[in-house]
């Protein structure tokens, strides 16, 4: 369940504790977590909104407030053309996303080093070829360049560099920014820990 910039705004001051979907299926459940860039989005409640006498779903005043909304004619205007019911979402931020404070440790001991070249080769072998140190020194190199010419210039589709990105950012060796990507803490300290002829 994507979430917008504005939603995300609401969810980190309070204002927001609502999102509505309209879906064939619920696509979240309670207790779903969703890693955002303002920490972890815990989902508390999935329920069908009721519909009155016309059929149109029913959406108060203060449910579209707390949706981050004017109006229940701009909640039920918003994915009007999609199939499906009306779902109201119950939401709120659980915590820090773990990957932030890992990112953040560049205290690498022998033992994090070993750890972190574990992770990596096996990422390595599920792939053709080997790539994460190839994409760890790209990133880099190019910090904050946008991930289509990152990926131009390694021959291959945007998106399928992205989710190896996203890999590396797992393991918290890489972070988004605005624009691209830098290493963090963590991925220049393994880097520097396991340059050529460590």
């Amino acid at each position: 369940m994507l979430l917008d910039a504005r939603t995300l705004r609401g969810l980190q001051d309070g204002t927001v504790t609502l999102a509505f979907r309209r879906w064939t299926t619920p696509r979240v459940k309670v207790g779903t977590l969703q890693r955002t860039r303002i920490g972890v989005v815990e989902v508390t409640s999935v329920e069908r909104v009721p519909t009155g006498a016309d059929g149109a779903p029913l959406v108060s005043d203060d449910e579209a407030r707390l949706a981050g909304m004017a109006s229940p004619e701009r909640v039920l205007a918003r994915g009007a053309a999609r199939e499906g019911d009306l779902y109201r979402v119950e939401i709120r931020l659980a915590g820090p996303d773990p990957r932030v404070a890992l990112r953040e440790d560049a205290d690498l001991d022998a033992d994090a080093v070993e750890q972190i070249r574990a992770s990596l080769a096996r990422k390595d072998r599920a792939a053709a070829a080997p790539w994460t140190r190839q994409y760890l020194e790209l990133v880099a190199a190019h910090e904050g360049v946008v991930a289509r010419e990152l990926a131009a210039g390694l021959g291959m589709a945007r998106d399928d560099f992205k989710v190896r990105v996203r890999r590396l950012k797992e393991l918290g060796l890489t972070e988004s920014l605005d624009v691209g990507y830098r290493l963090s803490p963590r991925g220049r300290a393994y880097l520097d820990a396991t340059s050529p002829g460590d």
